[in-house]
């Protein structure tokens, strides 16, 4: 019997690329595994109204976790404009499958490592080893959003002196996007965020949010943070604000361990952290929740790329390695990350992004010949 269920989950463009590479490491490292291919992306979202069909959120409920490639995603209007002609008109709206599925499945953290590679001609500096911990179902992206304003929405929030200065605008020329926190999903993303620091000899975990100006939600992070680095008295908390986070990253990234952010600063400061250390081409993820996961690369799904086998794989085979690793195949993970970091660093074979011109299977290729040994 096969011990694990992979979902298998291509998406757009050069996701299916990415995925190809993905399965000839997976095959070669022979992980006792099954992998179970879903619908999902932009093509499902023209033809039947849903870039994620409930068969495929069916398919990931029966399995162990999910490997994902890339997503096309565009503005509410331009979606509405490539809907097949018979479904235009019937109340069809598109929402992100990957945030759908983060809150259906409660994957709340997002597990961002961004280390730099010896090799790497991109890196910004060779001593970079940074983890981002972002909460992954909360804050600004929870989708409590509101245009035009109902009525009873708006006279709710007349209740704060500071919504006094829109009370005469047009209902219809106001939007609001709501930026909503739990003190449980505070607890839980800080506590992850130390016990990987613990778990792993790291000295500090740095929250970056902004409660000088944000003062509720920030607010409640920072005070919960305050709480949780009792417990672990090895490991130093800093506190800085996410405009000032930006600016120590680009002068001195090498002195941070740990970054623990909310959902949308923790969504930009772990692409600026991936830049660092080469772009999104080094850029894995992990979505983890209780009891499933899904990893993914974090670059897009590049559609004048596709089919092209151009693109970068790597940061799809570390989205491999985190995989391994959350389903306790150590060994395997160890293996496969120095095999990446063997090839990196030789420099013979590597795409286009890092000046050469293998392809995206080629690089897939010599991974696995490092891993075999």
């Amino acid at each position: 019997m096969t011990r694990y269920k992979i979902a298998w989950l291509p998406g757009d463009g050069v996701g299916n690329d990415v995925m190809d590479a993905a399965r000839i490491v997976l095959d070669r490292i022979d992980l006792d595994a099954e992998y179970i291919p879903g619908d999902v992306g932009w093509e499902f979202w023209k033809k039947e109204g849903d870039p994620l069909p409930e068969r495929t959120i069916d398919l990931l409920r029966k399995c162990d976790c999910c490997l994902f490639g890339a997503i096309t995603s565009k503005p509410k209007d331009e979606a509405q404009k490539e809907l097949a002609p018979e479904l235009q008109g019937k109340g069809f709206v598109y929402s992100s499958p990957i945030v759908r599925l983060r809150q259906l499945l409660n994957l709340h953290t997002n597990l961002r490592p961004c280390k730099a590679f010896p090799g790497n001609p991109l890196n910004y500096r060779d001593d970079i080893d940074i983890v981002v911990f972002r909460e992954n179902t909360e804050g600004l992206y929870a989708g409590v959003e509101f245009h035009p304003v109902p009525k009873t929405v708006f006279d709710a929030l007349m209740v704060h002196p500071k919504m006094k200065k829109f009370e005469k605008t047009s209902l219809n020329d106001l939007a609001i996007s709501t930026r909503i926190f739990t003190r449980k999903a505070c607890q839980n993303i800080i506590r992850q965020a130390f016990e990987y620091a613990k778990a792993h000899g790291r000295k500090s975990v740095t929250v970056v949010e902004k409660p000088n100006v944000i003062r509720e939600t920030s607010g409640l992070m920072i005070q919960e943070a305050r709480e949780i680095a009792k417990d672990y008295p090895g490991v130093e908390l800093w506190e800085t604000n996410v405009d000032a986070m930006c600016m120590w990253l680009v002068k001195n990234p090498q002195k941070y361990d740990v970054l623990v952010a909310s959902n949308m600063f923790g969504d930009i400061i772990s692409d600026l952290c991936a830049q660092l250390v080469g772009g999104l081409g080094f850029a894995a993820s992990g979505n983890i929740g209780d009891d499933f996961a899904l990893f993914e690369p974090t670059h897009g799904s590049a559609p004048k790329y596709a089919g092209q086998y151009k693109v970068n794989p790597t940061a799809m085979l570390l989205s491999v390695k985190l995989m391994l690793d959350w389903l306790g195949e150590k060994e395997k993970a160890n293996r496969l990350e120095q095999a990446i970091a063997t090839v990196i660093k030789e420099g013979r074979v590597k795409t286009y992004d890092l000046g050469g011109n293998n392809t995206t299977l080629e690089v897939a290729e010599e991974v696995a010949r490092k891993y075999e040994g």
